[in-house]
This record gives C-alpha cells, sequence and structure tokens, in this order.
C-alpha cells in the first residue's frame, strides 16, 4: 500500500509552462525536411529533468501507469493517489489493491493546487492531455518521463532522455538520414521524434499519424511476411512479439530464437511459449544479452520490460554478438533498451548474408538520432528504410529495414 503524503498548498514553487504543439498538414519531403531540422537542432528548450520535491500523483494507470508504479517503488519515492478517467472499473483491478484512485473530477481544488501530476500515458497526444488537466485545475503537470531523468544514476530507465543542440556534424548525419528514408512518413515521423527530444515540442503531421497497428509488423513488414521465417527476438521480453510472429505466419514458421537475459522474465516467456507452442522443437531460448564483443557485462534485472545493460545493476550476464551464434534470420527484432547499435554491430556478417527483415527500437538513447539508422544505411545495400512513431512523447520509436527483393517479391 502506498502511503498518503501531507499535503500544503502553501509551498511555493515554479509552476512548469505549458508544452507547444505545432500541426502540419502533411508529411515533409526531403528538402523540406532538412529546413525543419535546421529549426530545432540549436534552439534552446525550456524543459528539464523534473524533480520529485512535491506531492506526488500518477496520472494514467495502464500498462505506463504500472511501470510508474514500479519505478517510483525501486527509486524509494512515493505517490498519494492515481487518477484515471476509468478510475471506477480500474479499482477493480488486484494490481491497484491499496491504491487511492480517483476520476479527475473527484479530485479536489486543493489537491489539484498541490500536487504534482505525472502523465503516464503516450499513447495519445500529450499536450492536448496537459491543456485539459490545467483547464480542470490542475497547476503543476509534467510527463512521467520527465521524473525518470532525475534518478538515472540509480534506475536505468531513459524513455525520456533530452537531447543535447546538434552538433554541425549530428544536424549534417541527420539530414543524411533524413533523405534516404523510403517515404515522407518516415521524415515526419523522424521530425516529430527529435522535436519532442529536443525542445520538449509535440509535433503533428495531420497526413503521417502515429502508427496505431502492431508495433514491429507494420502493414510493409506483415505484407512480406511468408511461411518458414526464422525470428530472432532479441529482448523477448514476456514473448508478445513471438506471439505476433506466430500469428502473423499463420504458424507455418522455422523458427523462433528468442533471446532474453533477465530471469524473471524469461522464466515467464518459457511458461507462455510452452502455453503457446507445447514442446515445439521450432523455438529455442538464449539467456545471454546481444552486444558487440563476446564478454560480461553489468545488467539491471527486475525492472520488467526496462530490464537492461546498465552499471546500475547488481548481476552479471553473458554478452554475445549475433554473429557468434551460429543462426540464420529472416526477421530480426532488437528491442534492447538502448543496446541497439550495439547489436547490430555484433551482427554484421548476419546481416550480410542472410538479409534479414530489421526492426530495431531506437527511443531509449541519442544513438537514434542518426547513428543507428546510418549505421543501417551504410551497411546494408538494396534495402528500404522506414521510421515509424508508434506512441507519442518520443517513445515507441522503430526502424524498419526491409529487403528490396522482399518488396519486388511481394
Amino acid at each position: 500500500m502506498q502511503r498518503t503524503m501531507a499535503v500544503d498548498s502553501s509551498s511555493l514553487r515554479s509552476i512548469p509552462s505549458p508544452h507547444r504543439a505545432r500541426s502540419f498538414a502533411v508529411p515533409p519531403r526531403a528538402d523540406k525536411a532538412a529546413t525543419l531540422l535546421a529549426e530545432l537542432a540549436t534552439a534552446p528548450c525550456a524543459f528539464s529533468p523534473a524533480a520529485i520535491d512535491l506531492p506526488l500523483a500518477l496520472y494514467g494507470a495502464g500498462n505506463l501507469g504500472r511501470l510508474a508504479r514500479d519505478f517510483l517503488k525501486t527509486v524509494g519515492q512515493d505517490f498519494c493517489l492515481v487518477i484515471d478517467r476509468n478510475a471506477r472499473q480500474i479499482a477493480e483491478d488486484p494490481c491497484w489493491f491499496g491504491v487511492r484512485l480517483l476520476h479527475p473530477d473527484d479530485v479536489t481544488e486543493t489537491t489539484k493546487r498541490s500536487l504534482r501530476l505525472a502523465v503516464s500515458l503516450v499513447t495519445s497526444p500529450y499536450v492536448p492531455l496537459e491543456r485539459s488537466l490545467l483547464q480542470l485545475g490542475f497547476e503543476d503537470v509534467v510527463p512521467f518521463y520527465d521524473l525518470t531523468e532525475s534518478f538515472r544514476a540509480v534506475h536505468p530507465l531513459s524513455n525520456g532522455w533530452f537531447a543535447k543542440p546538434l552538433t554541425a556534424i549530428d544536424q549534417k548525419k541527420t539530414a543524411e538520414v533524413l533523405a534516404v528514408w523510403d517515404d515522407d512518413v518516415s521524415r515526419a515521423h523522424h521530425l516529430q521524434f527529435l522535436a519532442w527530444r529536443r525542445l520538449r515540442e509535440e509535433w503533428d503531421f495531420e497526413a503521417a499519424p502515429v502508427s496505431n497497428c502492431s508495433r514491429f509488423f507494420i502493414p510493409e513488414v506483415a505484407g512480406v511476411l511468408y511461411g518458414n521465417e526464422i525470428l530472432v527476438d532479441a529482448g523477448a521480453h514476456h514473448g508478445s512479439v513471438s506471439e505476433s510472429f506466430v500469428r502473423q505466419t499463420k504458424g507455418s514458421f522455422r523458427q523462433i530464437v528468442a533471446i532474453e537475459p533477465d530471469p524473471s522474465n524469461r522464466a515467464l516467456l518459457e511458461d507462455r511459449l510452452q502455453a503457446w507452442l507445447p514442446d515445439d522443437a521450432r523455438v529455442t531460448l538464449y539467456d545471454c544479452a546481444l552486444a558487440q564483443d563476446e564478454g560480461e557485462a553489468i545488467f539491471h534485472d527486475g525492472l520488467g520490460y526496462a530490464s537492461q545493460l546498465s552499471p546500475t545493476g547488481q548481476m552479471r550476464v553473458i554478452t554475445r554478438p549475433l554473429d557468434a551464434l551460429g543462426l540464420s534470420p529472416s526477421f530480426l527484432k532488437l528491442h534492447l533498451e538502448g543496446a541497439e547499435l550495439a547489436a547490430l554491430k555484433g551482427a554484421r556478417e548476419t546481416l550480410l548474408s542472410n538479409r534479414p527483415i530489421v526492426a530495431a527500437t531506437v527511443y531509449h538513447n541519442a544513438d537514434g538520432i542518426w547513428r543507428t539508422p546510418l549505421w543501417l544505411m551504410e551497411t546494408l545495400s538494396d534495402y528500404r528504410f522506414l521510421f515509424r512513431a508508434h506512441s507519442w512523447c518520443g517513445t515507441g520509436a522503430v526502424i524498419y529495414a526491409i529487403p528490396d527483393e522482399r518488396v519486388s517479391k511481394g
């Protein structure tokens, strides 16, 4: 049960300014994308990591709300209530037992003025939600991930990182990447990603909405998946991507190789895979972490889907380059909480010899600005490269690399 924190409405503090939104009718072509990049490359950012120096409430009791609850417990912080428009239904959920849950309309005006409200929701635009909460009388509203940035010394969760002003080289390399994307939607989503990271501005391209289709199986990927596929699911967590892969291939795949170094995640993954595919010899699990080189590294376990290689951890794991595993993937999925570029470098020969579809998350650190996409673009010839944002606040961004022969076959 969470402790109820005392509320002192007389506390003097600086109220955060509302975030800005910019709307565009159409996604930009390469020349316009370069112009927009120049606008955000070095502009000052009005925001910074947020502290927990006030009574804290969470807004949103979904998946991110549960992660926020667990994060706060891990870093030794507390919250006094959770606010959600479905609070009355959520109150029946055992995972929120003992937590004070309120609908926004049930929060008193005094409480609204006294709390720091951390928005734990990235499935819809942030700025309209922030505005609606301010209109309801909440005075101090911040994105949850802005709080996590103040605890990076003890917890590695980094989805909310702030990008520094781009150097001349950064801007040049990012412009090169923007020019290579296969479609204007990719340029729009890349710029949207950059605008939030650099300036905490929410850019919305009307003709290029955030992709709410299944992450890792966008239409461009699902349309070129066939029977006999071999999936390497790196950062498999509890197996949701492997499960989707089975559905996408209608069970006619050749092999699934799931890689998950976190012991708790892997135990649940094994149970779930056994339930979906009982005693299926086509499924193999590895307990290593993918990296550029063979060795060992410190791993922060027990964080659910945020578990990762990090000096804040307490356990050591074996690291393996994909090239050393002797696999022949036709589809490589990487969700490694920031270790994707190192894993790709350790998979170079596998990529060149097998030419798989690649789907890699890029929103956990600054490699996603240009280093990861440019490495793929310079390494893989005759590929189609796409960038898709699958959620808001700079999260959920995935790079897709699809071999040209797949597209022509489809």
